[in-house]
């Protein structure tokens, strides 16, 4: 069951906020001025001076909100200008111009430089990311694919760069995907079925009848692997840097694929150990020597036991030539000394598999390399934890049962996950959480019905996860969800993976990693409330919620009245008005107190008409 968000500050305490009744009245004449003073800066200069100004502090309590009087209605319009045209594309901790500007002392051999640097709260732009000139609404799937709108993403390089590899091929004004890849050149699908012969699996299919479910994909291109394992009830993670091949997610995402940015750099990937069946790297120009074998000792940390390894790279096959066959040599010796064994060897690609027990750890030479991960080590934790180049042992249960314990797909959507134990939560309130989200999600669906359409939605984000309830009551609708689990919960992040969903960490007083317009709904439940009580930003929230949501895409936030009315507020300045509804929900055992429903719309910008302003 999710916590009840801890008690506000009481009044003269310091943040956001605080302080008496005189100051509060005070800063809200002062902040009035200011804003209107903006607003006319904004006019007159226009829309493209807007991302120089620093954001006007409008860091309200919802405490506060209901003391204040009715916020004027120019004064929220006048305060979100709209960015520059070469800021389309802005993602704030992702952004390497900033790294110069902060003069940042990155190290480029460890990927220092595509690892998470967000901007300080001086250097956040106070404004709405635009599209780019001639953005249409995308493609719907399934349809989006195999194909999607050029003038959404207007880079075709990387369609020459990879043209004798069938990533992708540029017709007018659309971008296909002819399924290939840069070691499946005949089709991922092909590729696909070739991995299920090599283990043996039943029918060829990869899914090993619902054994294998959550996959991680390290470089992964347009993520078209991903893409074709959908079919077979498989979701991957597909991950890659923003790095070269500077796209390449923004393309998987707007062809509605599960994806994000993320790299092996230093820190610990965003997730909790043994979270996949599988991990996959097809030439993904990653060096698993390095640092100790570090990296690959980080894909051992979340894969489960008797996890597999599947790597296609000139080093698995290539042996005539010298430096192929000395990087394989040592590659074997540091997966045999982490009790990796090849499962199967086939022409271009080995499996390993991860041992089920710590049996083989335990039979090692004494002080062999690499060493097992002290006691003192958390594996499951994620957030901003420097990678170690150890083993990660099983716990004594999993030692026990000699694997995860978990139910073939899709039974384990459902069923209470064994960890379940590890963060507190009973299997009765685990099963009452599932019936109170099939619940609110019937609720929403009827509320948008007379709005939305079979293939509305595609890619979706829950900004405040808890359990996966949320996602778990979508699995009939052909959408995949990120499950967002804030870090200071982020023990709830496993039970996600366990119910074969997927999802990530992530600190929303910071901006997410992904480009703008890649989510078509975003669904927040209590997550504004839990964001004031750490002195955070609602409109900084706001803002990043238009850059990740697509034009014509929905937002469901459920939070406390007086957050909801402050919110309305500022629909018109994100011009998030072309459609909404509000509800006050039937109260459940998840309620928090005055709790209230509303579903907005954002609109289709008329560029012509912002050109103009």
């Amino acid at each position: 069951m999710k916590p009840h968000p801890p008690p506000p500050p009481p009044p003269g305490s310091r943040g956001w906020g605080g302080g008496a009744t005189g100051r509060r009245r005070a800063f809200a004449c002062a902040l009035a001025g200011a804003a209107l003073a903006l607003a006319l800066l904004c006019l007159f200069h226009g829309a493209a001076f807007g991302p120089t100004l620093r954001r006007p502090r409008l860091r309200l309590r919802a405490s506060q909100v209901q003391a204040q009087a009715p916020l004027p209605a120019g004064l929220a319009l006048s305060s979100l200008p709209v960015c520059d045209a070469r800021h389309s594309e802005l993602i704030p901790c992702l952004d390497r111009g900033l790294h110069h500007q902060l003069r940042l002392r990155l190290n480029l051999s460890l990927m220092e430089h595509y690892e998470r640097h967000c901007p300080p709260a001086p250097r956040r732009l106070n404004c709405l990311i635009p599209p780019p000139d001639g953005y249409l609404v995308p493609i719907r799937w399934p349809r989006s694919r195999d194909e999607v709108w050029t003038a959404n993403i207007p880079h075709t390089h990387l369609a020459s760069e990879k043209s004798d590899q069938r990533w992708m091929v540029v017709n007018g004004d659309k971008i296909n995907f002819p399924s290939g890849g840069t070691h499946f050149h005949y089709g991922a699908d092909k590729y696909i079925v070739n991995l299920a012969q090599m283990l043996g699996f039943p029918n060829d299919k990869l899914n090993n009848e619902g054994n294998i479910r959550n996959v991680l994909d390290v470089g992964c291109g347009v993520a078209s692997f991903g893409a074709y394992l959908l079919p077979l009830d498989i979701i991957a993670m597909s991950l890659a840097p923003n790095d070269v091949h500077e796209n390449q997610i923004q393309f998987a995402l707007e062809r509605g694929i599960p994806s994000t940015l993320g790299v092996l750099g230093t820190r610990r990937l965003p997730y909790p150990s043994r979270s996949f069946e599988l991990a996959h790297c097809s030439r993904c120009r990653i060096d698993w020597l390095q640092r100790d074998g570090i990296l690959l000792l980080e894909v051992d940390r979340v894969l489960r036991p008797g996890g597999y390894f599947v790597y296609s790279s000139p080093e698995a096959y290539a042996h005539r030539d010298p430096v192929s066959r000395k990087i394989w040599k040592q590659m074997s010796n540091l997966a045999q000394r982490m009790c990796w064994k090849i499962a199967s060897k086939e022409g271009q690609t080995v499996i390993w598999v991860k041992p089920l027990t710590n049996g083989c750890y335990m039979r090692r030479e004494p002080r062999a390399l690499p060493p097992m991960c002290g006691h003192d080590d958390d594996p499951d934790a994620a957030w901003n934890v420097l990678m170690k180049a150890c083993i990660t042992p099983y716990s004594k249960r999993v030692n026990k049962v000699k694997g995860s314990e978990l139910l073939p797909w899709p039974q384990r959507l459902t069923a209470p996950p064994p960890r379940l134990e590890e963060i507190g939560i009973s299997s009765k309130n685990f099963t009452e959480d599932n019936k109170i989200w099939n619940s609110r999600v019937a609720q929403y669906w009827k509320l948008m019905k007379s709005e939305i359409q079979k293939y509305s939605f595609r890619n979706v984000m829950d900004m405040n996860a808890n359990l996966g309830g949320f996602a778990a009551s979508l699995r009939k609708k052909d959408v995949w969800v990120m499950n967002v689990v804030p870090f200071m919960e982020s023990g709830k992040l496993k039970i996600i993976y366990d119910r074969g969903l997927i999802g990530t960490i992530h600190n929303w007083c910071e901006s997410f990693s992904t480009y703008p317009r890649t989510y078509d709904l975003l669904h927040a439940w209590l997550l504004f409330s839990e964001m004031e009580n750490q002195g955070c930003g609602l409109e900084d929230l706001l803002i990043e919620m238009d850059r990740i949501m697509r034009p014509h895409g929905y937002a469901i936030i459920r939070d406390k009245a007086a957050v909801i009315d402050y919110i309305k507020k500022l629909l018109p300045a994100l011009r998030w008005d072309d459609w909404s509804s509000e509800v006050k929900p039937k109260r459940d055992a998840l309620s928090s107190g005055d709790e209230r429903v509303l579903i907005v719309r954002k609109k289709l910008w008329d560029q012509a008409a912002q050109a103009a302003s």
